[in-house]
This record gives C-alpha cells, structure tokens and sequence, in this order.
C-alpha cells in the first residue's frame, strides 16, 4: 500500500489589504484594539468585484502543482472546500477544473471534482479524502483546495461586526500524492456534533421555506439580515472549539504513539488568535512551534490551514523530515486533525 504525501503547496490572497481602520471607515463602530485585542486580527484581504472562489483557487492550484513538478493533467480528483462557492450549484470544483484548463484542447481530461461543505474544517476533510484514496490506490495525485471569498457576504456594519471583523479572502492548495517512501500523512481524524449547527451558521438558502427565497409583492427576493449574514454564538464557539481542538490533537498523537513534544510545527486553523493561544497553553505548547498568520489574513476558512503550510514552507520554516500536527475546528460544529512526517 503506498503513502499519501503532500508534494506541493501553494497559495494565493488578492492583493486589497483591508486594516481594522479600513473597515472602520466602511461604517462600522469599532477600534482597531477591541479587533486586536479579541481576535489577533490587523488586517485581512478582500477580492474585488467580479472574483470568485474558484478564481482565487486557479493562482494556488497552479502554484502547488508546479511545486509537485506536476501539471493539472497529471490529477486525479479535485476536491474543493468551500463555504463561499461561487454559486449555489453547481460546485465550484467543476469551475476549477475548467479554469485550469482540463477541458481544452484535442485531448481533454475530465477528472472528477468533487466539493466539501465542512466550513472551518474543511480541508482536513478534504485531505483525509484525498489521503484515503491515493492510501487504496484509487488515485495518484489528489490536487486539495480550501478557497473563500467572504467579503460579497459580510456585514460590514455595526450590527456585524463581531463577525464581519473576523474573516478575508484566500485560497490555498495542496497535492496529495502516492510515495513509496516512508513518510507523508500518518493519519487524519474527523468529528463533528450536529446538536449546535446553528450555534454558528449562515441561512439564507432556507430550503424548507416556501419560497425558499421571500418574495415581495413584485416577485423580488427579500432576505432579513437574520438570514443573509453568518450568525455566531461567539462564547458557546470558544468554548467548544478549545475542548474540540485540544481533544483532537491529543487523538493524533495518541494514535500515532507521538508525544506532543515530538512534533516540530502545529498547524491550526485561523479564527481566533485568543483560541489558539488558549488551546496551546491547555497542551503546553512552546509559542515558537505553533504558526499562525491570522494577524495578516483574518480568517479564510477552508482556506486557513493550506495557507500556513504553503507560507511556512516558503520561508523555510517547514522543511523535509518534520512531524507536524494540523486542527481545525468549526460550524457545525465539526472538526478534525491530522499527523505529518514531511
């Protein structure tokens, strides 16, 4: 049986940087200190008008294939994880296949895409995907995306601003790839607890209604700001996501017979940087292994965790032969981790 390891990293954020005071200027009630001080966040990127999450994806799938040595031809699946896809349906994993050019030329080659709708959590989903097929021999190379565009949908007012301050857009990417080496992905681990799916969620596309979309008295959709913006229960998702996180932490390294002091780097998803630090104390983690990016970035999402590896990599930070342990947590509520040898 081969293993699965990641060949190529890559990433992309567009190039509007956003500051604490930019989005104060928009409109929002807000100091830079009250973001600082309760999310870590300085700044965060915002596309522009007329990109979407699959055209953040392209620049980060290219970037990881070309780091793998491989071109989009050489794929065997996509699997895209995304909060913010470009549209309803179809995914925005089929628009990733064709914008990276499958679909052309005398010789096309129509891989599977496949879409994950796990929010925060969604590329360790996508990777522990992505992990059992190339493990089975199903498939080769397994290009992994976590891409979002957040800022067409937040509430840049007062009213949201304990959410709309928290997230950016971004796209990262991995290549899952088989090896015969001994290394790669030692194991990947999934939760979730439906009893608090609307602890933290976003229910515009209310499918239960009739019309799932209101509809006024001339057949134009009308949607209550309750419905159109992410909804949190910020103190219930604090406190969950410590328990859940540092549970599926201790989960990998148990395992996989690791002692957290084993592990060169932690990788945690990008929401809060009070969380991370919370949950690094609760496991006596030494600040310098843990990588974060959340002050730059804000919260990508699916996006989150692709990034730190490809950004770590690139400085050198992540190099050949390291263990690292990857978490995330989120709506849901789900979660997952997953254990390393670079």
């Amino acid at each position: 049986m081969p293993n699965a390891f990641l060949s190529g990293t890559g990433f992309y954020v567009p190039p509007r940087v956003v500051t604490n005071d930019d989005i104060i200027a928009m409109g929002i009630d807000t100091t830079n200190d009250w973001i600082v001080q309760r999310t870590g966040i300085e700044a965060r990127r915002y596309a522009e008008e007329g990109v979407g999450t699959s055209d953040l994806a392209v620049p980060a799938a290219r970037d990881a294939l070309e780091r793998a040595g491989l071109t989009a031809r050489d794929l065997d699946l996509i699997v895209f994880a995304t909060l913010s896809p470009d549209m309803a349906f179809p995914g925005s994993g089929v628009l990733l296949q064709q914008k990276l050019g499958l679909c052309d030329g005398p010789d096309p080659k129509f891989v599977g895409a496949l879409d994950v709708r796990n929010q925060c959590s969604g590329f360790l989903y996508g990777l522990h995907v992505a992990t059992g097929l190339v493990k089975s021999g199903s498939a080769r190379h397994v290009l992994v995306v976590g891409a979002e565009t957040h800022s067409a949908a937040i509430d840049i007012s007062t009213r949201g601003r304990t959410v709309s301050s928290l997230f950016g857009d971004g796209a990262g990417a991995v290549v899952v790839s088989a090896t015969e080496e001994d290394r790669g992905v030692r194991g990947t681990w999934l939760g979730a607890d439906g009893r608090y799916a609307e602890m933290l969620c976003q229910k515009v596309w209310d499918i239960r209604k009739r019309p799932f979309i209101p509809l006024d008295a001339n057949g134009v959709g009308q949607v209550d700001a309750s419905h159109m913006y992410a909804q949190m229960d910020g103190r219930t998702v604090f406190k969950h996501a410590v328990e859940k996180m540092c549970m599926a932490l201790m989960q990998a390294c148990w395992a996989t017979s690791t002692d957290p002091k084993e592990v060169d780097l932690f990788f945690f998803h990008q929401a809060n940087m009070r969380i991370n630090q919370y949950v690094a104390k609760q496991l006596s983690l030494p600040d310098e292994k843990v990588v974060h990016n959340i002050q730059r970035y804000g919260n990508t999402t699916a996006a989150t965790i692709p990034i730190l590896l490809a950004e770590a990599e690139r400085d050198g930070r992540l190099k050949r032969g390291m263990r690292v342990a990857m978490v995330a947590f989120g709506s849901g509520f789900t979660w997952g981790s997953a254990m390393v040898d670079w």
